[in-house]
């Protein structure tokens, strides 16, 4: 019996123009009545995602900044940091690379550097609270996350020049424009197995959602793991499933209802 749904958004659980499928707000109160816990796991900043969820925050189990920071019914499940001194060091080589703008996630607000109008537009869709600085390493904040965006490909044009560090740390392609690090127990695998064994739910328990690199370790911690079907080659051959429908058909809402709501 499945007690935990987790999905990713951005290329899972809303389409490609960022709309949530029609019956998403009645799929998920279905899954509350039959006593299931819904979660989203995302790379977003987890003040972006109350807001985009306000509706259902009160219940709502969010894993955000890509497992850096989990929250349940409004309350802080845990918090792992990013030591400044390697963040610092990434931030100098993001400032090198061409075609690029380097964001840090603190736990109070996301924070930049450049004022770009196309760069700040898309960062705010993303981020809820965010503030423009003049130099990254003064941030004092609890930092969570360093991301790189980029105009070209993630894959292609960051992650080069981070590939040296994946060892020690997690570096991984959140999408196509974004290149996110953070301490090497930071991910979306590492969150979920945390909340599994604070809620008692098993794998077993757990169906899990994502399309892209960063939802790799999330794969592996749900025996209903399902890969959509226009995800990365890699998360389709990580998960033991295929959803039926992709992210511009609502695939996540689709299987949903017929794995846990009879059809």
């Amino acid at each position: 019996m499945i007690k935990l749904v987790v999905t990713d958004i951005d290329g899972t659980l809303v389409d490609d123009n960022k709309n949530l499928s029609p019956d998403f707000w009645e799929t998920v109160e279905k899954l509350t009545r039959k006593g299931i816990v819904f979660a989203i796991a995302s790379g977003r900043q987890y003040h972006a995602l109350v807001r985009q969820f306000e509706r259902i925050k009160d219940r709502t189990l969010f894993i955000a900044e890509n497992g850096a920071y989990a929250a349940y019914e409004n309350r802080e499940l845990f918090t792992v940091s990013f030591n400044p001194a390697v963040v610092h060091n990434f931030i100098k080589i993001g400032r090198t690379i061409p075609d690029t703008y380097p964001v840090l996630c603190g736990k109070n607000s996301t924070y930049v550097e450049n004022d770009d109008e196309y760069f700040l537009s898309v960062v705010n869709h993303y981020c809820a609270r965010l503030q423009r600085v003049d130099d990254l390493t003064q941030v004092g904040d609890t930092l969570l996350k360093f991301s790189m965006f980029d105009l070209v490909d993630s894959e292609t044009n960051s992650y080069p020049h981070f590939k040296q560090f994946e060892r020690d740390y997690k570096v991984a392609a959140a999408g196509k424009r974004w290149l996110d690090m953070t301490a090497p127990d930071a991910n979306k695998g590492s969150a979920l197995r945390r909340v599994q064994e604070q809620l008692g739910i098993s794998p077993d328990e757990t169906l899990v959602f994502g399309d892209y690199l960063n939802d790799l370790e999330m794969m592996r911690e749900a025996k209903h793991s399902y890969a959509m079907k226009n995800a990365h080659p890699e998360i389709i051959k990580a998960a033991n499933f295929v959803t039926d429908l992709d992210n511009n058909n609502y695939g996540v809402v689709d299987m949903i209802r017929k794995l846990c709501l009879g059809g």
